[in-house]
């Protein structure tokens, strides 16, 4: 489904050139679950970004379902962003003043579907990610920081998209929290979705089934997981 080769991404500013990643090259299957890991400044945001198709690499090749995103338009780039790709971010990016309903009906907006068929799209979405029922007509302020979440992966999970990319979907959570997040994720991923968790948290990242850490712009290691 993904393959990586040798990217490498250079941030310039003026005559100062910074390396964020480089030779990166890996590949995941479809229907992986697999934790991109390592401190602050390893590189794992710049590679998120390139894997979301957010970025472009300065070399090396990018491949999604057999098709080379790195020379991709902006247009292609965010059409694919749309049809193959559900983002999760850390801080929810929910709209407060909202309701829950609405705020997963957003990916929606554009598309062919009667706002009948969009609400039960989204509907669908938010069963799928666990929420109770009663709180689809809740404004997304009113709800705790998992809640909010969940309504978060549901958005994601909306356009049916062939990948879901989070990025450290745990940060603004209590430990607690974090798991039941982590085991909504792990649910998701044994009905057949691909999932890539960018993190900083080894905790967070062995609830995945493969690892891929990244120090100094390079992978350090790739290893599969085995749970008892």
């Amino acid at each position: 489904m993904i393959e990586c080769k040798n990217l490498c991404k250079i941030y310039k500013n003026g005559d100062i050139e910074t390396q964020a990643v480089c030779g990166i090259t890996f590949k995941i299957e479809k229907g992986e679950f697999v934790a991109i890991i390592g401190p602050s400044g390893s590189g794992k945001s710049t590679l998120m970004h390139i894997l979301g198709a957010l970025d472009t690499p300065t070399s090396g090749q990018y491949f999604l379902d057999g098709k080379e995103v790195s020379k991709l338009s902006d247009d292609e780039l965010s059409d694919l962003r749309r049809e193959k790709i559900g983002f999760v971010f850390q801080s929810f990016n929910l709209l407060p003043r909202t309701t829950v309903l609405r705020n997963v009906m957003l990916p929606l907006l554009y598309s062919d579907l009667t706002q009948k068929q969009r609400e039960e799209k989204a509907k669908q979405a938010l069963l799928y990610a666990g929420m109770d029922k009663d709180k689809f007509n809740n404004l997304s302020n009113q709800l705790s920081g998992g809640q909010m979440q969940r309504v978060a992966v549901a958005r994601a999970l909306v356009n049916d998209p062939a990948i879901i990319l989070a990025d450290e979907p745990t940060g603004n959570l209590d430990t607690k929290t974090s798991q039941v997040v982590m085991e909504t994720f792990k649910e998701l991923n044994s009905k057949g979705h691909t999932i890539i968790l960018i993190t900083h948290e080894k905790e967070i990242a062995e609830f995945t089934d493969r690892i891929i850490s990244i120090r100094d712009g390079l992978i350090e290691k790739d290893e599969k997981q085995t749970h008892k």
